[in-house]
């Protein structure tokens, strides 16, 4: 018999996965302006991480609208 996740084991899984694309995102911003900053490093390589950053965050923004809409209905 297949056993099905009830609607707060599934947020439950989500906010483990938020959390760990929260901290990888905030990893990369610190990481960028740490190589933006770092004289020794190219400028395009800070740039390129710290953007690969904020990236991370539009997703993790979207998918929290998405599934506050999705709980909000």
């Amino acid at each position: 018999m297949k056993r099905h996740l009830t609607r707060q084991e599934e947020f439950d899984i989500l906010k483990i996965v938020i959390d760990k694309f929260l901290l990888l995102s905030v990893f990369l911003l610190g990481l960028g302006l740490y190589n933006i900053i770092d004289s020794s490093v190219n400028l395009i390589l800070g740039l390129s991480v710290l953007f690969g950053g904020v990236i991370l965050l539009i997703i993790l923004s979207v998918i929290l609208v998405r599934e506050y809409e999705f709980i909000k209905n």
